[in-house]
């Protein structure tokens, strides 16, 4: 994983202000992209609801992310304590 690869995050979790659960999902990576967007709570439809983040400023959300960063395009993944959820979803990859 490159921790220098940039990832779309929800506001949510940039402001601090996110509660679980935390998704994740991995599309087939672009130049500087690793293809990952991760966000709490609800997904909404909102054009900024993603914004850039470095995948360093997530892996200390929780102690499991940097293992779950590391799937390949096409992985999902839902957490909240207690809870881990993670599949392969052949959609995400053609895009």
């Amino acid at each position: 994983m490159d921790l220098n690869q940039k990832a779309g995050v929800s506001a949510s979790i940039l402001l601090g202000t996110w509660d679980w659960p935390l998704h994740g999902l991995r599309h087939p990576p672009t130049p500087g992209t690793s293809g990952w967007y991760v966000w709490a709570g609800e997904l909404a439809d909102e054009e900024d609801f993603f914004q850039p983040c470095h995948l360093a400023h997530l892996i200390g959300l929780d102690p499991a992310l940097p293992r779950l960063l590391e799937g390949v395009p096409g992985s999902r993944f839902l957490i909240a304590p207690g809870h881990e959820d993670v599949w392969h979803d052949a959609s995400l990859i053609d895009l």
